[in-house]
């Protein structure tokens, strides 16, 4: 693994993780020395596993590359974890992410609510990376069709991941069929 995929930086200071299990693991300690102004990190989360063991059960012990450059076990998180990590941190530094989630699951609940809001905030989130109103317009509907296209084929009794595979496969080769077809007319 490159350096310096395994490594991210926040507020100046880097935060060391690792791909594993087809997702990524952060430090524990380098979280907490984030978000804390704690001089001995490893001394913070021992006390923070005392105070709150439940947050044992969300760690995984992975080599990462120490201080002193050789590999160590290390507690590491997933994304969702390190969250739930955040919130048993008691600090200032700490709220900001804390009140965030909070947003973000209020939000989360009023698209339950209102499922037109999720599609709003797709759209914003399309927009903010720069893709054009007809690009952004042409994937909701292409994502809109997929989803009834999969309801379908759920419908007739595909339940199977390979199932849904080979007819996407079918699918999309009939669809380049038609193309060309429409291409070479086009020529003739």
């Amino acid at each position: 693994m490159n350096k310096e995929k395994s490594l991210i930086v926040f507020q100046d200071k880097k935060i060391r993780r690792i791909w594993h299990d087809e997702e990524w693991y952060f430090s524990v300690s380098d979280i907490i020395a984030v978000l804390t102004d704690s001089k001995d990190e490893l001394a913070y989360w021992r006390k923070l596993k005392e105070r709150e063991p439940q947050l044992v059960t969300i760690c995984h012990g992975l080599k990462l590359q120490a201080k002193d450059g050789k590999m160590r076990y290390s507690d590491c998180v997933n994304t969702k974890d390190a969250f739930r990590l955040i919130q048993s941190i008691p600090s200032p530094k700490a709220e900001p992410f804390k009140l965030w989630l909070a947003k973000v699951g209020y939000e989360r609940i009023q698209e339950i609510e209102n499922p037109e809001l999720a599609q709003d905030r797709v759209k914003e989130y399309y927009e903010l990376k720069g893709y054009p109103k007809d690009w952004i317009d042409k994937r909701l509907r292409g994502i809109a069709i997929r989803q009834d296209l999969t309801d379908e084929w759920k419908g007739r009794g595909i339940q199977e991941q390979e199932d849904f595979v080979i007819l996407t496969n079918e699918f999309q080769r009939l669809l380049l069929i038609k193309l060309f077809r429409n291409i070479s007319n086009l020529r003739d």
